[in-house]
């Protein structure tokens, strides 16, 4: 078996020149014999996408069952928002750890008979989801050299984008013909399979002179604490301001103060902390590109679920469609999403260019939730998949290509670190991109409000339960008059939801213009390579 350890000729000497190294260095090597592809190499890779099938059903299997969940748990106010983000906030082993707890949450959700026991199994799932996210883009690193992981990650993509594609529709079919806990029950099957899977292909190489207490030292609890804190403490007031409690109660202030403060703690502690391994070591973001493909990185992944949670609320309030055809209207997201990423990516392995993708992804993602803004209860269908084929081209063009671009200027050796910190970066924008939505489709909600003329309904919509009551189901039970109020109401919050959205999509661009374009390693180097099962033996050299 090959040397998996082979060492890159751009390997950067320090973190300032990072960007100079890489720029002025030649790879000369080829690219079809660096690393070895047998039938383990791709058992992993199909076991690492059924994996991320998971969390692809998850991140939009609620999308369309959500208020119906939330109305048979009586969820009250903002409540419906910490379904989505209790699961973003929350190897060999740990990966198989991860898909447990994972499957394990799934079962705690389905079998959930309170709002606190759903959000307590989310939170479980965020958990095990948040570990796939990151250790499927660590193990591929470990396994293929950047240049080349595009080209690798697409088989991946294609499952990912079965699970994006089919949730919706899945979610759909589930709340209308029998109970939603089988939207979480789902996942069961999905999970046991991928465990047998990966325990059977995945044997990888570890530090075994690193005892596991020394392992456990190596991680950034302050850190992780500080941010967990901060993070759930601006969340408590970003989902009860304006709902629960006037913006300017100190109910509101006192947590969102504290939240952002702790926010610029945790980058105080990060730099000058005393943690081994900083959950956001400050040397991955030494160049310009690293700072803008991050931030990049935090935008897209924002408005993903941006449109993700917010789109089909266009659907089932406004054009009144049902949760099932609600699936169905949602499928150009991925239909059209999912290859133009998996195509994206096989660029960036053939050209090595992730700029122009860059900008021309987050333009067209731009001008796609502009169109949005236009739609009304007339739309016709053309019309709006149209636009969300449009969306979907441009959010895949940069779904896959960020992480490549952010490995680019950092060396070999931080690979993984870059890694988990690029998904760190990509899960924090996830609940941000529920979170800030919801606050302004809350607040103009209020705002719209009076134009309901009826006070029972007007009551019903205000203090945060408008995306509750966002179903077909609720809308056309009011007569007519009303009816067309609400409408309305619902029509015009999502038009202001879907306009700040644009500006988020154009910083994007404009960001992306001012990237460098630095050389994609073609070589691996990595002590993390696939284990020769055969002998027992390490391949290192």
């Amino acid at each position: 078996m090959m040397n998996n350890k082979i060492v890159s000729s751009s390997h950067p000497h320090s973190d300032s020149e990072n960007e100079k190294t890489a720029i002025v260095t030649e790879v000369k090597v080829d690219e079809t014999s660096d690393f070895k592809r047998g039938i383990r190499f791709w058992a992993i890779l199909i076991g690492l996408g059924v994996t991320n099938l998971l969390g692809a059903l998850e991140n939009t299997v609620v999308t369309t069952s959500a208020p119906f969940i939330v109305t048979d748990l009586r969820l009250l106010d903002g409540d419906y928002i910490w379904i989505t983000n209790a699961f973003f906030v929350a190897r060999r082993w740990v990966t198989l750890v991860i898909v447990a707890i994972f499957t394990l949450g799934s079962g705690i959700c389905g079998g959930a008979n309170n709002g606190a026991m759903l959000i307590a199994g989310r939170t479980v799932q965020g958990v095990g989801s948040g570990g796939i996210i990151m250790v499927i883009d660590i193990i591929v690193s470990d396994l293929v050299p950047l240049r080349q992981r595009g080209k690798y990650m697409a088989v991946v993509l294609a499952i990912y984008g079965v699970g994006t594609t089919l949730g919706p529709f899945i979610g759909g079919e589930i709340v209308e013909r029998t109970t939603w806990r089988w939207v979480f029950y789902i996942n069961l099957p999905i999970g046991g399979s991928a465990l047998v899977l990966l325990y059977l292909a995945l044997h990888v190489n570890y530090n075994k002179e690193m005892t596991l207490a020394q392992k456990l030292k190596r991680i950034d609890l302050i850190g992780n604490s500080i941010l967990i804190a901060s993070t759930v403490s601006v969340l408590f007031a970003l989902a009860t301001g304006g709902s629960q409690y006037p913006w300017s109660s100190w109910r509101i202030l006192v947590p969102l103060i504290l939240g952002l403060f702790g926010f610029f703690l945790f980058g105080l502690f990060e730099v000058w902390g005393f943690s081994a391994e900083p959950v956001m070591p400050p040397r991955l973001f030494s160049s310009r590109t690293s700072i803008i493909v991050s931030i990049n990185t935090f935008l897209n992944s924002a408005l993903l679920y941006w449109v993700i949670y917010f789109l089909p609320v266009y659907f089932q309030a406004v054009r009144l469609y049902g949760p099932a055809y609600t699936g169905v209207a949602v499928l150009p997201q991925s239909l059209v999403g999912i290859p133009g990423a998996a195509i994206s990516a096989i660029a960036l392995s053939r050209w090595g260019k992730y700029k122009p993708l860059h900008f021309i992804g987050f333009a067209l993602f731009a001008l796609g939730i502009g169109l949005f803004s236009a739609l009304n209860e007339n739309s016709s269908r053309a019309l709006w998949a149209t636009y969300q084929s449009i969306a979907a081209i441009g959010a895949g063009m940069v779904l896959n290509t960020q992480l490549p671009a952010f490995q680019a200027p950092v060396s070999e050796a931080d690979q993984a670190a870059s890694t988990a910190a690029w998904c760190f970066v990509r899960t924090f924008g996830n609940v941000w991109g529920v979170a800030i939505p919801a606050v302004i489709f809350n607040n103009q909600i209020t705002t719209l409000a009076h134009r309901i003329s009826d006070a029972t309904v007007r009551d019903l919509l205000l203090g945060g339960n408008a995306y509750k009551y966002g179903s077909a189901s609720f809308v056309t039970s009011l007569p007519h008059p009303v009816q067309d109020e609400v409408i309305s109401v619902y029509r015009d919050a999502l038009h202001v939801v879907f306009q700040v959205g644009v500006a988020w999509a154009g910083l994007a661009a404009i960001l992306s213009l001012f990237e460098k374009e630095i050389p994609l390693r073609t070589e691996l180097e990595t002590e993390y390579g696939l284990k020769d099962t055969a002998s027992g033996n390490d391949n290192k050299s």
